[in-house]
């Protein structure tokens, strides 16, 4: 039995776990303001919250629900566009939406809205995310967006005073919220959750690679929703390795100050990576099974030399490195019943630096032309370890083995990178695609690995000596 929160009515159903959480809200509780637009999580017009209980406090994320298996939902708070509205007037967000003309032919409108209201939620004691980061995974193709940022402009500007430390009461007292909102951590902590008895089927995390391919069948068939397990979940630092369990989410890398320190520049990395929400439900391990060749979070730890413990079908588990994880195009070292639990990496000293690139036809919510990573370490003016990974270039993730070999021991300087380069073009066959041309791909390498040195060296490189 799934049991949660929908607005403000208590959900018991013995509906398939695997079906969408958007046909459930749409066809079960005819609840018809969270809209069918793209069904591949694209564009945001099917938009919920989803509220999880910590220590009788809720925290609020955004999702496109079109994706989401409803049974991720259980034990949750899941707001739609009804369960924003008031009972008379317009909220303060949709208000402002009316006042700047940001609305047309309204379609996406609930989903701004929803979108809008997380932001508003979310705590900004220590946030990194904007208020047009709220709406990164939300697409309007009437109003030009430039009226949507303004009322996200005045929304923003409402929040100034808001009372970080009681942020619900605040916004219910303010008109932001239906007062039911108050109530919403004593009903959920009355609820008798069970946890699902779901150990077979297809595993689905949270399901934004194979709910876009596969929702229609795994909404009949039997799941096993792993994306809750906590034994998969958390960030953990000890003797100088950080392990990160392979259902925790982008938006979790995103929060985490450890790891913020580490990479101080992991904010804008991230934020290239689709959009809010579907960062908020893509997992690590999702993204590496996935094995598309330009999987970011696969390139990215792939420039970290990183460890991948996988758990077999005994209970006992073996430890792979991750450059040996991806064997041809969607193929990779996983036998039957075995899961990915963990990666692993090093945890980057003083003496190493690292970037990510991205290039793709739009900043948010695409899918990368090419991406690149890498990480350096130097040691007396001269580079005692370099790997660097390349997406979009092969049949899957690329580490690039033989520049890395050449790299290791020679000054940074123009004449090595322009060697390495070259190196690094031999190592890679893209394809023509609808992402561009191989030899597109092929400059967007050259001029990716050159960005590297120049982002992380810039006292050491000139930028017109590289691309001359």
């Amino acid at each position: 039995m799934i049991q949660f929160i929908l607005n403000n009515k208590i959900i018991n159903t013995s509906s398939n776990s695997g079906m969408t959480l958007l046909d459930f809200i749409r066809e079960n509780e005819q609840l018809k303001g969270t809209k069918i637009g793209c069904r591949e999580g694209d564009c945001g017009a099917c938009t919920v919250l989803v509220g999880t209980l910590h220590k009788n406090k809720i925290s609020y994320q955004s999702v496109t629900s079109c994706i989401s298996p409803l049974g991720n939902a259980n034990g949750k708070h899941i707001v739609t566009i009804e369960g924003i509205n008031l009972a008379k007037d317009l909220n303060p967000v949709q208000q402002s939406l009316s006042d700047n003309h940001a609305t047309q032919c309204g379609f996406c409108t609930p989903g701004f809205v929803v979108s809008l209201t997380g932001y508003v939620l979310r705590n900004p004691k220590g946030s990194l995310n904007t208020i047009n980061d709220a709406i990164s995974g939300n697409i309007c193709r009437c109003t030009g967006y430039k009226s949507i940022e303004k009322a996200a402009i005045d929304i923003d500007e409402k929040l100034i005073f808001k009372d970080a430390d009681h942020q619900v009461k605040w916004l219910v007292d303010k008109g932001f919220l239906p007062d039911y909102f108050n109530e919403i951590p004593k009903k959920l902590n009355d609820l008798k959750i069970q946890k699902l008895n779901s150990s077979s089927g297809t595993i689905v995390a949270n399901g934004t690679d194979l709910y876009v391919q596969y929702a229609d069948q795994l909404s009949d068939e039997k799941v096993h929703l792993i994306g809750e397990e906590h034994a998969l979940k958390g960030i953990i630092f000890s003797n100088k390795v950080c392990t990160i369990g392979a259902s925790t989410t982008v938006t979790e890398l995103l929060k985490n100050e450890r790891l913020l320190n580490i990479f101080p520049k992991l904010s804008s990395f991230l934020k290239l990576v689709s959009s809010q929400q579907i960062r908020n439900m893509g997992t690590l391990g999702g993204n590496f099974v996935n094995a598309s060749p330009i999987g970011d979070m696969s390139i990215l730890f792939l420039a970290l030399n990183s460890t991948l413990k996988i758990k077999q079908k005994n209970g006992t588990t073996r430890k792979l490195p991750f450059q040996k994880f991806h064997q041809s195009y969607k193929k990779y070292d996983l036998q039957e019943g075995e899961l990915i639990s963990s990666v692993s990496f090093l945890i980057p000293d003083k003496n190493t630096v690292f970037n990510f690139e991205k290039v793709s036809k739009r900043q948010h919510l695409d899918i990368a032309s090419v991406n690149a990573a890498g990480r350096i370490t130097t040691k007396n003016n001269k580079i005692s370890e370099a790997y660097f990974s390349l997406g979009g270039v092969a049949a899957i993730p690329k580490i690039l083995t033989k520049t890395n070999d050449f790299l290791n021991g020679k000054k940074i300087d123009t004449k090595t990178i322009k060697q390495a380069e070259k190196i690094l073009q031999s190592e890679i066959s893209p394809i023509s695609d609808v992402r561009g041309t191989s030899d597109y791909k092929r400059l967007l390498a050259k001029q990716l690995f050159f960005a590297h040195f120049i982002e992380l060296f810039p006292e050491k490189i000139k930028f017109l000596n590289l691309i001359s």
